[in-house]
């Protein structure tokens, strides 16, 4: 079974070609710049298996445009990776927020693209750019099953002390402010790929205690609990918890209206300062990238190295406090581009929680790559990296509904 996982942003494509059987990427490519007018003009990168990589610059005024331009891509006679895309047996897409109404991957319909619609309120960055690749890839596949994978969806196990905020309840009732989480796809695979790979090692892990971390751009911290989450940092919006690229998250709520009097700012003036101002970018003032971070700070810029122990504390805290809200910690995994690839971030983290049993190893951390354990081996806490895979996640779940369909269909 090939399936196709699409992740639509407002401006880009990304997508992956998966062979279900032994769960490897046939092709995978990105479309970027779609609908922006620049010099460079949209351009898509594409690369198949046992294929020369494929670059191409087109018009890609709309998703309906781009989602042509990758169906070319995958069954090019030369960098493509399938002859027709009848050899598509389903599609999932990534949408990142499903609200309270999806609390699994969903099979889409008209009733189901409407749903999600009126979830845009609460991702108003985010839906909208999902829907359009959902539907531009319905008019060139209408009869391919296609299926809704939310952010969102991991986290609908998580208590009502976790998610609700302690404002009059009927904005809750009337209008749907609460926690909802995001990254959810990313912490349900590197967390059941964490309790896969101890119970090899013969743990026992029917209710080991994660605090998985997500960083990257955006960054999340969950709480996991035999593989159910009881806590994460991201709440209503992507904007909550750990300091991000650009994104500052907790802060006393009430700067937003001491700013809004003395600035004479604007409710969007906020949202893009909270959103696409803040985080590293806004304490560093030079850039919201880590890599950039680190080396700055290396060469003795100051505010650089602020930026780094603000990123780093604000994570360390989390970790504390997930391990207080579950009564213990087992785990500890790091994943996304920053917690992959960087070992002095994961340092950064973990440094003074030693009381907690949780002690990385410094040869094992320095230029650790792949996945496994980077803690000290007579450690309490293991400390583990785990490269995330959502697509691989985005795949399977995909299956699983397309499979229950057809067995339905069966009956």
């Amino acid at each position: 079974m090939n399936i196709l996982v699409l992740n639509s942003g407002s401006s880009s494509l990304k997508y992956q070609l998966i062979d279900l059987e032994n769960e490897e990427a046939l092709a995978k490519g990105l479309a970027e710049r779609i609908g922006v007018r620049t010099a460079e003009g949209s351009c898509l990168m594409h690369e198949a298996k046992g294929k020369k990589p494929y670059n191409v610059s087109a018009d890609m005024p709309n998703h309906d445009v781009a989602m042509d331009v990758v169906f070319q891509a995958l069954t090019d006679p030369e960098a493509g990776a399938i002859r027709d895309i009848c050899e598509i047996s389903a599609v999932g897409h990534r949408v990142v927020h499903g609200g309270e109404g999806f609390s699994q991957p969903t099979l889409i319909t008209n009733e189901t693209l409407a749903e999600i619609d009126k979830c845009s309120e609460l991702a108003p960055l985010h839906n909208p750019p999902n829907l359009a690749g959902i539907r531009a890839c319905r008019r060139v596949m209408p009869d391919v099953p296609q299926v809704a994978v939310f952010d969102t969806a991991f986290f609908t196990p998580i208590p009502k002390r976790a998610y609700i905020y302690a404002l009059p309840y009927n904005l809750y009732k009337e209008y749907g402010v609460r926690r909802y989480g995001f990254h959810g796809t990313s912490h349900r695979y590197v967390t059941a790929r964490a309790r896969k790979l101890l119970a090899q090692t013969g743990m026992d892990v029917s209710e080991i205690k994660i605090v998985s971390c997500h960083l990257g751009n955006g960054c999340s911290a969950s709480a996991v609990v035999g593989g159910k989450p009881i806590d994460t940092s991201l709440g209503m919006t992507p904007a909550e918890g750990l300091v991000m690229g650009t994104r500052g998250g907790d802060m006393d709520p009430a700067i937003i209206p001491f700013l809004m009097r003395r600035l004479d700012m604007t409710p969007d003036d906020i949202d893009n300062l909270i959103n696409k101002k803040s985080g590293l970018l806004g304490v560093s003032g030079t850039s919201s990238d880590m890599r950039d971070i680190e080396a700055k700070a290396e060469a003795g810029d100051e505010r650089a190295a602020l930026a780094f122990d603000i990123f780093c504390y604000r994570a360390r805290k989390y970790v504390g406090a997930y391990a207080a809200a579950m009564g213990g910690i087992d785990v500890i995994v790091f994943t996304g581009g920053i917690g992959q690839n960087s070992p002095a971030v994961r340092n950064g983290i973990c440094e003074g929680l030693g009381f907690l049993g949780a002690e990385i190893d410094p040869r094992k951390n320095d230029g650790f790559r792949g996945e496994g354990s980077i803690s000290k081996d007579n450690a309490r806490v293991r400390i583990m990296v785990i490269p995330t895979d959502e697509e691989k996640m985005i795949a399977r779940e995909t299956a699983e509904v397309v499979s229950d369909l057809m067995a339905s269909a069966r009956r």
